[in-house]
């Protein structure tokens, strides 16, 4: 074996030697300056330099920019102009294969661009509306209660959500009154473990309309109005309840203390 592999290295080096090389590159080997390799290459460029290398160049450039970008939006401009110099590449290169690829990547890259920068002006529009379930209400289903019945209590699955419709419905923990319009349950949907993080109970006969967390996610993704009304209406109600323990807190320290008793 060490044999073989002796035999192997001498014929690698007697073949791959730099004469070789420079003699591939149309250059004397006996007569090697800086200026001459340097005026060689720079030959090889200037023979080179064609409409079609020029556009592979510049779509490559494109293309290699789109992997720096770290939003969507300008990584498919990016690859949608790449595409284009690809494709000048390919028409005035006779490269059928690469013009025939690149035209079949334009349109999906441009249907993904326009569907990006649709979701995005949804988005903005959401932000600034004054946001309503109503159209939430087609995919619900109806459920009556009685005074006394509870929707669910503290730590038990979370797997719905609410829209009281009629009635009146109380958080226990906190005795705060759900009048109807009202959502209830939502924060479960958002929690990792899908926990009830306080008990509901309706103390006046009402209905309501409810949704499962599973057909609530498909709304959720399809729609980013709902999804930013959900996120403001969960946000709103934390600050709610930070506020209200806040309101506590202070007439806690308003109250005197009961003096500690003596031994």
């Amino acid at each position: 074996m060490s044999a073989f592999l002796d035999r192997m290295a001498d014929y690698a080096a007697q073949n791959l030697t730099i004469a070789k090389l420079l003699s591939r590159l149309n250059l004397d080997p006996t007569n090697i300056t800086f200026d001459v390799v340097f005026q060689r290459l720079t030959d090889l460029v200037i023979a080179n330099i064609t409409a079609a290398n020029i556009c592979a160049l510049v779509g490559a450039g494109f293309y290699a920019a789109s992997f720096l970008m770290r939003t969507m939006v300008p990584l498919r401009v990016l690859s949608i102009v790449s595409a284009f110099f690809f494709m000048a590449y390919g028409a005035l290169g006779g490269a059928l294969a690469t013009f025939l690829l690149y035209l079949m990547l334009l349109p999906v890259q441009s249907l993904r661009l326009f569907q990006i920068i649709k979701l995005v002006k949804k988005a903005k529009l959401a932000l600034n509306e004054d946001l309503s379930v109503d159209w939430l209400k087609p995919f619900m289903d109806r459920r009556i209660y009685r005074a006394g019945d509870v929707l669910f209590r503290k730590g038990d699955r979370a797997n719905e959500m609410f829209l009281i419709i009629t009635g009146k419905f109380q958080v226990a923990e906190i005795g705060v009154e759900m009048l109807p319009g009202s959502l209830v349950g939502e924060i479960g949907f958002l929690t990792p473990n899908n926990k009830r993080t306080q008990s509901v109970r309706c103390v006046e006969d009402g209905a309501v309309l409810t949704i499962s967390y599973d057909r609530l996610l498909e709304v959720y993704f399809d729609n980013p109005n709902f999804a930013i009304y959900l996120l403001r209406l969960s946000s709103n109600r934390l600050l709610h309840n930070n506020a209200r323990l806040e309101k506590l807190v202070e007439q806690y320290k308003g109250k005197p203390h009961a003096a500690a008793p003596t031994v």
